[in-house]
């Protein structure tokens, strides 16, 4: 077994198993439909985003993410930079929508750092 073999089965076995780290969610992409994905998502924080001074929106905060998930899951394809995302809260169908702020591949694995403004 090769060593990008045995990284891939730990990441199927550990990291995202759902009985360790990763919860079953849906997300929407490029108007795709992908259910019971097992991913992790991280770092979510809100924080003041910022303003202008024409800004006179109060109470809008920005808020970060980041998402890994296998890339057979969403059928070989990367969310590109720019893009918008949905994804479900955890046994939830409600949809959060984001954007792609950092994407990247490696191994198999998709990371994506995700930016939304909520309420």
């Amino acid at each position: 077994m090769s060593f990008k073999e045995m990284v891939a089965e730990d990441n199927h076995k550990v990291f995202l198993n759902d009985s360790e780290f990763a919860d079953e969610r849906t997300i929407v992409y490029d108007g795709v439909t992908y259910r019971n994905v097992k991913c992790v998502v991280t770092q979510l924080k809100e924080q003041d985003r910022t303003t202008t001074m024409r800004d006179h929106a109060q109470g809008l905060y920005r808020v970060s993410a980041v998402l890994h998930c296998a890339l057979s899951d969403l059928d070989n394809i990367v969310p590109e930079k720019g893009g918008k995302i949905s994804i479900s809260e955890v046994e939830s169908s409600f949809l959060h929508p984001f954007y792609v702020s950092q994407s990247g591949c490696e191994m198999g694995m998709i990371r994506l750092e995700l930016e939304a403004i909520d309420e």
